[in-house]
């Protein structure tokens, strides 16, 4: 697997606590002892301290040599890189890699009483949207994700930051073809749930009383045409004001919730 550059410490300590094998080196800005000053509740400070544990190189970044973090990362509401997420330190990180479908659909009916959220990314194209969906996913506790391989964004180190922690945490599968993994889905006893803005289906009448895999579609076209052909039902979140349409990750965040506070 390919070594990824992820310079979100929470990213990076997610690493270290689930598979510090696969993090290859620590690059600081400055020296350890420069960035242990911050304190122990300083996310980098605990980076370092995790990484002395399990014996990972740690190394300092020549001065002047500072990068950018990723496009359009962690900021706060003035438009400033947030304190402690992103700066020039960063961590080579072996890319995790993706379970088999089957597998990340295994003893679907029988966790939660028969319950449970998974999720389905038709084609996001957004390295941004993906990781918060991650982030998301993490937060909410949802069982995994598919992901499709062609027209969709790589899970690059952009994705990695912007999940802060997410991907390390839910279980994923790359697919080239989403229908597979919709029949394996429905082998496993959970139901589709296609998401659109022009369904006439509400998603607050939606129940959660049975598996749902909750499916995303594309940035500007939505979900492609078999996908939509394949969900058991399809739901959308109604404008209430001007704007008649959500980005992607947001919508997710408003469906995942809603379907996790009625398990």
């Amino acid at each position: 697997m390919p070594n990824l550059q992820i310079r979100n410490p929470h990213s990076i300590l997610a690493a270290l606590e689930t598979r510090p094998q696969h993090v290859i080196e620590v690059i600081l800005s400055g020296t350890a002892s420069e960035a242990e000053r911050a304190g122990p509740t300083d996310p980098w400070t605990k980076v370092i301290k995790l990484a002395r544990e399990h014996s990972i190189r740690i190394t300092s970044a020549p001065r002047g040599g500072s990068a950018p973090g990723p496009r359009g990362g962690s900021r706060s509401q003035n438009g400033a890189p947030e304190a402690g997420r992103i700066s020039a330190s960063h961590a080579l990180v072996q890319e995790r890699a993706g379970i088999p479908v089957e597998q990340l659909f295994t003893g679907a009916s029988e966790r939660k009483g028969g319950k449970g959220i998974w999720l389905a990314l038709d084609s996001l194209q957004d390295p941004q949207n993906v990781g918060a969906i991650f982030r998301t996913a993490s937060f909410f506790g949802i069982e995994g994700i598919v992901l499709t391989q062609e027209r969709s964004a790589p899970l690059s180190g952009t994705v990695y930051d912007v999940a802060c922690g997410g991907l390390e945490y839910v279980p994923f599968t790359l697919q080239v073809n989403l229908q597979r993994a919709f029949e394996a889905a429905k082998e496993a006893g959970l139901w589709i749930l296609g998401t659109s803005e022009h369904a006439r289906e509400n998603f607050l009448s939606i129940k959660a009383d049975r598996p749902w895999l909750l499916v995303l579609g594309n940035e500007e076209r939505g979900m492609r045409r078999l996908t939509q052909e394949a969900c058991d039902l399809v739901c959308s979140v109604p404008p209430k004001g001007q704007v008649t349409s959500l980005n992607v990750s947001v919508a997710a965040g408003i469906l995942v919730s809603r379907l996790a506070s009625l398990q």
